[in-house]
């Protein structure tokens, strides 16, 4: 050692202080002497990371607006409707939750139906800034209009949606209409979902599809024999109810759709109506909708109506969503007639 230089007697001393600290971590790995976790097993880590509890999400979904992000390829559709053999006109007007809506069907004994003409819209009355003269304007210009195109005045029926029963102003239009000398019917939520059946059901797809209505104040899902299910509509946002809630309540209604009739879901409301538009080829009566995670929501409305339209799909895995633009509840009213 006395030959060794300065320099030569460090690199020893270094070797040997560098021997003894990783024999030291090698024997004793628990003394805590720093360097990267070799000694932990990776089996106890998940092996995905939980969404935070407070996100107000469903398990899987996207944070920003609660849809799930799976999505799945619609299965091709084609039908088309029979066409009545000669038949009669009959009109309805919805008192809905969005002002009043007509609609003229000719319609034949075989229950054979065809939509003639559709009038929507005088939001006044759903802003409830109308007067009672302008209710009693709106409902005779509805009634005149029907019977210039050719409805009798007996085949001319008022309906109040199950959404605008909640309405304050609906009791005005309510009294309008018997001063006049018309007979109002009111439906709720499970009478709505049957007659939305009645009309957007056809009678080939009885045995394997199920309906679903998506308004603003509430869902209706509904089957064939007697399946008539409420939820949330797609205006839950403004009660302030979360996403997830909504998702839920849906999921759990939908989940009850028998399995043999989850093939085809004919769906109609405005949401899915805003849905169809961005998809519907020339003036054809059925549009298949893109899954609702390919849609982007346009609003708050969108947005929710997208989360409901999610939900029914996790819940029955149907791959056929089919836009209805001549069917709604009202005219399930007039073929039950």
């Amino acid at each position: 050692m006395a030959r060794l230089t300065t320099f030569s007697r460090l690199l020893i001393t270094l070797a040997i202080v560098a021997g003894i600290f990783f024999g030291v971590r090698h024997f004793f790995p628990d003394l805590g002497l720093g360097g990267s976790d070799v000694g932990t097993s990776t089996t106890e880590q998940p092996a995905t990371s939980a969404p935070p509890a407070s996100s107000g999400a469903p398990t899987g979904s996207s944070s920003t607006w609660g849809k799930p992000g799976n999505t799945f390829t619609p299965t091709p559709f084609s039908y088309t409707a029979p066409m009545p053999s000669g038949g009669k006109l009959k009109g309805v007007v919805e008192l809905g939750a969005t002002g009043f809506n007509s609609f003229i069907i000719k319609v034949d004994d075989k229950k054979n139906w065809k939509l003639e003409k559709a009038e929507f819209g005088v939001s006044l009355v759903k802003e409830n800034l109308a007067t009672d003269e302008d209710i009693k304007s709106g409902l005779k210009r509805f009634i005149a209009d029907m019977v210039s195109f050719g409805v009798g005045a007996r085949d001319i029926h008022f309906v109040i949606s199950s959404g605008a029963t909640k309405e304050p102003v609906t009791q005005k239009i309510s009294a309008a209409l018997k001063g006049m000398g018309y007979f109002v019917n009111e439906v709720t939520p499970q009478q709505e979902a049957k007659l939305a059946l009645r009309a957007a059901l056809p009678a080939a797809f009885q045995s394997r599809a199920f309906v679903v209505d998506i308004g603003s104040g509430n869902t209706k899902i509904s089957w064939l024999p007697n399946g008539a299910l409420e939820s949330y509509g797609a205006k839950y946002y403004q009660d302030n109810l979360s996403d997830a809630t909504a998702y839920q309540d849906v999921k759990n209604k939908a989940s009850q759709v028998p399995s043999n009739l989850r093939g085809t879901c004919f769906i109609i409301g405005g949401v899915p109506y805003e849905l169809a538009k961005q998809v519907r080829n020339g003036k054809e009566r059925y549009t298949l909708l893109k899954a609702p995670a390919d849609y982007t929501p346009d609003g708050a409305k969108q947005k929710s109506g997208l989360n409901i339209y999610q939900a029914i799909a996790d819940a029955t895995g149907c791959k056929q969503f089919v836009f209805d633009w001549d069917a709604n509840f009202t005219i399930g009213f007039l073929l039950n007639l």
